[in-house]
């Protein structure tokens, strides 16, 4: 590779943009990502050792390739058990799980207060018996409710644990009342979670809704 960008050869920026790649996978909390950017950036520091005759560099990152293919087609073909249990503010453990979670749900939720939730709807999502998110509603007014919060954990985030709870209780939330999901944020993260979920946007630039019936 003879072109020279910024009087550095391309095949320099090539690794340079591997250690970089492989730096940000490290920085991300789903694994699907991590794996994801980490299979790109072992791919290009393959090429890059075998380009500049290092074949331990070239050898090496071209095992970590297989074995990210190889975990990430796990992660993403594998049958999951999904399971979800209602509960009630006053429970030791919904108090526990929001309180371990406080900082990240902050992220998402900074309007989000415990103290909040006495007498809503509250649906922890459990993949494969692990606790992966909370769903929390209040009582429907005139068929609308609006979500206080919808959160799942970093290793869950993948927009699987959502739909399932929106699916098999879509039914169980008409039957306590709920019409109308109403949803409020500021997040663009968030934002885009909702419409992946099949929420629209409202008049309010902020507020997103879900029509159950």
């Amino acid at each position: 590779m003879s072109t020279v960008i910024l009087d550095l050869p391309l095949i320099e920026w090539i690794g340079y943009g591997a250690s970089t790649v492989v730096l940000i996978s490290l920085s991300l909390s789903s694994i699907v990502k991590l794996r994801v950017f980490n299979l790109i950036g072992s791919a290009l520091f393959s090429f890059y050792g075998f380009y500049i005759d290092a074949l331990p560099v070239g050898i090496m990152n071209l095992l970590i390739c297989f074995f990210n293919i190889y975990y990430l087609r796990a992660l993403l073909f594998k049958k999951e058990m999904f399971d979800g249990i209602w509960m009630t503010a006053k429970e030791e453990f919904v108090s526990l799980f929001l309180r371990r979670h406080a900082k990240d749900i902050q992220r998402f939720f900074p309007a989000f207060r415990e103290e909040a939730i006495e007498g809503c709807n509250i649906l922890m999502a459990l993949r494969d018996m692990n606790v992966a998110g909370v769903f929390i509603s209040t009582p429907p007014q005139n068929g609308v409710s609006e979500v206080l919060l919808d959160y799942v954990t970093p290793p869950y985030r993948d927009y699987k644990t959502g739909k399932f709870l929106l699916e098999k209780y879509h039914e169980a939330l008409i039957d306590k009342g709920i019409k109308q999901l109403v949803s409020n944020t500021k997040n663009s993260d968030h934002q885009n979670y909702l419409q992946n979920m099949g929420f629209q946007a409202a008049a309010n630039e902020h507020t997103y809704v879900l029509n159950l019936v």
